[in-house]
């Protein structure tokens, strides 16, 4: 298991991706449960902690009260304030209740109708957190009530995946329909992120325990001797034991039947001759029986148990031995060959080469539709050996294609276009086959391409079977797409800025120190200049900060158009822009500057009416590399001084040094 830093860094990054808002916008859980969750049991000062917090919530002290009052508790007497619960009950077990009211009222909607029924992954998640608290007790375990936290939170990612994801975890689970069971391994494949790895990002965002983080992340597989939780495996293994045991009694955080798995490290970590099952599963029913009571949820009876570990152990006996072939003999490499990377120009010929691979196309192409044009436009060919052939430019008139067919389409089914039918041989003949492919790639909901193949010299059928075999790699294509996607619009966003669409100061100040390691040969060539524009301010203030915007998008667009690509240009901050040329002397930079320059004032006259009859104009300084620049922030402030002499000297001018 990887978890360093770097790993961590790339969990974030896709998590930005799969979810409809940043990961650092959004509150899962209240704060005052992230509070409660850190009142560990050494806090000598817990119990009168533990008053305080729950009375600085009106609401949650009310249902805390309302909980410990109720027939499953029975007091003999009637319980009137936290302070008396506590006295009562303990801390630990009104910091549990608390807990269980605070979690369960921010996260599960209980009226939801969706295949991710969330009422019964509550009852899972109660069920774990119970049976890991007792486990712990039994072991003697130094703190069973972070168990029961653990077992609360341990699939939390799967509820932030319904909420909060792009595509939910009920489209996960529809997806999962017939072939494919619901395990952490298909879940990275359908989002990029199985619910464990979402489930650290958001752990490591609220600074949950440590114990806590490594249950949620490592409860289906032990982490290494690597790992930074590897002095966790204890209650890891215990948080990994209540799940299988759950899971086991048909009491999983979803209605899926699928398989239960104990990781074999587990009873490394635990001397189950030492737990007595029987006992532990009595006092758990009980508790359960209790705690559903107080959520209006229908705890399963003896017999519902029974059967349900009956009909686990049948799937068990049953399991598919060649778990590496998915149906029509597809791997389930091809279908995370999309995942493998967040770079079209990787994901999409990957893919293209793992279908030939599973079904033997001769040619396959992945066309974009232009829609201007009213083409299909060839983006990507596999094999290999076509890359250079005319098929680079095999585009298609989407007038020509059959209407039935191009309806199918539309509704983003695949179809087989064959000469069986004769309205098809007026498309077929041009393209020299006897039928053809066609897949609709949909991405973010939208079709964006669509996936040729055929077999134009072995003349090969094309089963229709095939069809139901392809849709989920397919399916994968469009997800990995979408990734790639938001990926590069968070890069865009994290270098560029945002006003003007140049580099921003972070790009610069990474390009600039880069430059500085190359040898002296090279750095003899290399110009910094910095652009400032003449009277900002006041233009800032009379005009106002729309026409400002508008004045800073002028330059930004001059700059563009007047730079070569391999040279360099951003905005340092405010009406300060910057380039930095490499392969030129003094003479080439001034030429280069003097354009930009006289570009501005040529374009501040023609706009000045737009401008409130201001006239825009620019000042800039550039430094020449010296070899008393031992890094580059002398370079950077003696292009600046430059650019303040060309101030002194009545702006609208260059210098250079």
């Amino acid at each position: 298991m990887i978890d360093n830093a770097n790993h961590h860094s790339t969990l974030h990054q896709t998590a930005n991706c799969i979810l409809k808002r940043d990961v650092d916008d959004l509150q899962i859980i209240p704060y005052l449960a992230v509070k409660l969750l850190r009142l560990t049991i050494d806090n000598t000062a817990r119990a009168a902690e533990l008053s305080t917090l729950l009375l600085s919530e009106p609401s949650l002290a009310e249902k805390v009260l309302s909980s410990v009052n109720s027939v499953v508790f029975s007091p003999n007497q009637k319980i009137k304030s936290i302070q008396h619960a506590i006295k009562i009950l303990g801390d630990s077990k009104v910091r549990q209740i608390a807990l269980n009211q605070l979690i369960f009222n921010k996260l599960i909607y209980q009226k939801a109708n969706f295949e991710f029924e969330q009422l019964f992954f509550w009852q899972h998640c109660l069920f774990v957190a119970t049976l890991a608290r007792i486990i712990a007790t039994s072991l003697n375990h130094d703190d069973p009530d972070v168990l029961h936290s653990a077992g609360l939170l341990h699939d939390i990612g799967k509820i932030i995946l319904e909420t909060h994801a792009k595509i939910n975890y009920s489209a996960f689970i529809r997806h999962c329909e017939g072939n494919i069971e619901p395990s952490p391994q298909s879940e990275h494949v359908f989002f990029g992120l199985n619910h464990a790895e979402i489930g650290l990002v958001f752990c490591q965002q609220w600074n949950i325990p440590k114990q806590i983080t490594a249950s949620v992340y490592c409860h289906h597989v032990m982490p290494d001797d690597n790992s930074q939780f590897l002095d966790c495996k204890l209650e890891i293994a215990i948080i990994s034991l209540a799940d299988y045991i759950a899971s086991l009694q048909g009491i999983g955080s979803n209605t899926v039947k699928q398989t239960p798995v104990l990781h074999p490290d587990v009873l490394e970590q635990l001397d189950i001759k030492k737990i007595n099952i029987q006992k532990l599963l009595n006092t758990a029913d009980n508790e359960m029986q209790d705690s559903c009571a107080i959520f209006n949820i229908k705890f399963p009876n003896i017999y519902k148990l029974r059967a349900a570990l009956v009909q686990s152990a049948i799937l068990c006996s049953s399991q598919n031995t060649q778990s590496n072939l998915l149906a029509g003999n597809i791997s389930v490499s091809s279908l995370t060959i999309p995942h493998r990377s967040l770079n079209p120009d990787e994901i999409v010929p990957a893919t293209l080469a793992a279908i030939q691979q599973d079904f033997h196309f001769d040619r396959l192409i992945m066309l974009n539709i232009n829609p201007k044009q009213r083409n299909l436009e060839t983006t990507y060919t596999w094999p290999e050996s076509l890359h250079n052939s005319s098929l680079q430019h095999f585009n298609i008139k989407i007038d020509i294609l059959p209407n039935t067919h191009l309806r199918s389409l539309r509704e983003r089914k695949a179809v087989i276009i064959s000469n069986n039918q004769p309205e098809n041989k007026v498309f077929l003949e041009p393209l020299n086959i006897d039928e053809c492919l066609f897949f609709p790639i949909v991405s973010n909901e939208r079709l964006v391409a669509l996936l040729y193949a055929d077999n134009h010299t072995s003349y090969r059928s094309i089963e229709p079977e095939c069809i139901n075999h392809i849709e989920p790699i397919i399916h994968e294509l469009g997800i990995a797409l979408a990734n790639a996607q938001c990926f590069m619009q968070e890069k865009n966003r994290a270098e560029l800025d945002s006003l003007t669409g140049l580099s921003n100061n972070r790009m610069l100040t990474e390009l600039i120190n880069s430059t500085f390691k190359l040898g002296l040969q090279q750095l003899r060539h290399i110009a910094v200049g910095f652009i400032d524009i003449d009277y900002f301010k006041n233009f800032n203030d009379t005009c106002g900060h729309q026409v400002g915007d508008e004045a800073l998008v002028m330059v930004a667009q001059i700059m563009r158009s007047l730079t070569r690509p391999s040279d360099f240009i951003g905005r340092y901050g405010g009406d300060e822009f910057v380039f930095i040329l490499q392969n030129t002397d003094k003479h080439g930079v001034h030429s280069y500057a003097e354009r930009i320059r006289l570009e501005v004032e040529q374009q501040g006259k023609i706009l000045s009416r737009q401008f409130n009859g201001h006239e825009i104009t620019i000042s800039i300084g550039v430094s020449l590399y010296h070899q008393e620049f031992d890094s580059y922030a002398k370079m950077i402030s003696a292009a600046d001084s430059a650019m303040y002499q060309a101030k002194q000297k009545g702006r609208n001018c260059v210098v250079v040094i």
